[in-house]
């Protein structure tokens, strides 16, 4: 699909995630059910249930999805080989309305392709991002300028095209840019990707990740969001898993919201942090405050978890408004610093 008007442009490396649902593991944590490993006897036959491909995944391609269906005009910025793969993900996009005005096809690179290790509603993945030839399309960019850009996982090839990026937001005042950074851009750190994190208007991570970025691996919430503050972006959303997530706006001012509740127990969490994020940024682009806008993000990410892969659970607006209306009292946020 090729639409003129996009105005949520997911930028970042897309796949196709293959869940391989492990018959026989076993999980080890510490006392506070956090830091697990899993273990299989190494050298045996390992059994698995079950093997499912889900085409035009990771983060940019989650978020671009989870757009479109909220009714935002959605495109996705991302390169994928010239290969069976890639034809697949193209026709995915074209079947979820997400423009691939932005998206090429590489000769000589294979598509992305990972592996989704899964026991119980968590997963371990193992992830190859190809090095392909990202630049920053700056007529396109002119001809079809988004109203917001979401910037997230991307190979580590790419330096370049980050600076690129944040200069050209820079120069566009009336564009915001969420960043949601991915592994390779949280190794960078902060000070290589200071222009990023200044170009940024919303950011999104979770709390280990804040820590890991800020290096502050005791700080609390109060002390992560003024960190991250510090570097630039004016919306920031700090996730702790199933405990619920906080946020702050550009008041400074820090809110609590606890998680959706779960209608049964998850089947996957994959994906359920960029339904969160990506499900934000769309409900503040339609003019809701952001303690309105965080109460959209966990309801989508509640719908995700309850299937394999990332985008089977994505919701509606209508669906969205009406779990809000059905939500149970104590789902509201509440104002802690």
């Amino acid at each position: 699909m090729q639409q003129d008007k996009i105005d949520f442009l997911a930028i970042g490396d897309v796949f196709i995630d293959t869940f391989i649902e492990l018959e026989d593991a076993q999980v080890h944590c510490n006392i506070d059910n956090e830091n697990c490993t899993i273990s299989m006897n190494w050298g045996d036959k390992v059994p698995y249930k079950s093997a499912t491909a889900v085409v035009g995944v990771g983060n940019a391609g989650n978020a671009a999805v989870a757009a479109s269906r909220l009714g935002m005009p959605a495109g996705i910025l991302a390169i994928t080989g010239n290969d069976d793969d890639g034809q697949k993900i193209s026709k995915h996009f074209d079947a979820e309305k997400v423009s691939r005005l932005f998206m090429k096809q590489q000769d000589g690179v294979p598509s992305n392709n990972a592996y989704v290790l899964k026991f119980g509603p968590e997963r371990t993945i193992l992830v190859k991002q190809e090095e392909y030839p990202y630049a920053v399309p700056l007529d396109l960019l002119k001809a079809h300028k988004p109203a917001w850009i979401y910037f997230t996982s991307i190979a580590h090839n790419t330096l370049q095209f980050h600076h690129d990026l944040a200069a050209w937001v820079k120069s566009n005042p009336d564009v915001k840019m969420a960043f949601q950074p991915g592994t390779f851009q949280m190794q960078l750190g902060a000070a290589e990707l200071k222009d990023v994190y200044e170009a940024s208007y919303a950011f999104f991570c979770n709390k280990e990740e804040a820590q890991r970025i800020l290096n502050k691996p005791t700080a609390d919430f109060p002390e992560l969001h003024a960190g991250i503050r510090a570097l630039g972006p004016k919306v920031i959303v700090i996730t702790d898993g199933p405990k619920g997530l906080t946020a702050s706006g550009e008041d400074g001012q820090g809110y609590f919201l606890p998680m959706y509740p779960d209608p049964k127990p998850p089947v996957s969490r994959t994906g359920a942090g960029d339904a969160t994020s990506s499900t934000i940024c769309v409900a503040l682009h339609l003019g809701l405050s952001l303690p309105e806008a965080i109460l959209w993000g966990p309801i989508n990410s509640m719908s995700v978890v309850q299937f394999v892969g990332a985008q089977g659970g994505l919701l509606s607006k209508d669906k969205i408004l009406e779990y809000l209306k059905n939500a149970p009292e104590n789902y509201k946020p509440t104002k802690i610093f």
